[in-house]
């Protein structure tokens, strides 16, 4: 029967579903291998939410559940595009993605370490930013010594390499 035809108060609401981490159209995914751990623990949290998911009312448990099927859908296509980055394939003189990069920003007297991830598992707060960042460009094959330079607006900002390393 067309939808045409179905009282308004028995249409289902289309779950709004918050959009992954930005990766450009043609972009390849690269992952760490922690990010792709937690990409496949958030896969397995939300098949056992849909598992769990018990709502009174028949009309909220569908919701819930296409909302649940939405996000599996866009997880599973993140998580089959990922291109995993052996960290110890990457050289150990040279900022490459995965690289813990130890960094002294303008005129700072202490460094502050970076690490340049995957969009998905990219996180300010943990100091994990995604490679595709302004600033994990400018850094991209520099050296230790070598200074990064960002342009904001009309400032330079300048990042100096003062340690890589990688691990997991």
């Amino acid at each position: 029967m067309s939808r045409g035809f179905v009282k308004e108060e028995d249409q289902e609401e289309i779950p709004m579903v918050p959009p992954r981490a930005d990766l450009p159209l043609g972009a390849t995914n690269y992952v760490t291998e922690t990010g792709l751990h937690k990409l496949l623990s958030e896969k397995d949290r939300l098949i056992k939410d849909k598992e769990l998911s018990h709502q009174e009312n028949e009309k909220e448990q569908r919701i819930a559940i296409n909302l649940i099927n939405s996000k599996l859908q866009l997880l599973n296509e993140r998580i089959a595009s990922a291109k995993v980055i052996n960290l110890e394939d990457q050289p150990l003189s040279e900022v490459r993605f995965g690289a813990k990069v130890s960094l002294l920003i303008g005129n700072a007297k202490s460094p502050q370490e970076f690490q340049i991830v995957g969009v998905d598992e990219a996180n300010i707060a943990e100091n994990k930013i995604s490679f595709l960042s302004p600033i994990a460009r400018a850094l991209i094959s520099k050296k230790v010594n070598d200074v990064a330079v960002l342009h904001i607006g009309k400032t330079d900002r300048l990042f100096k390499i003062v340690g890589i390393r990688y691990n997991k």
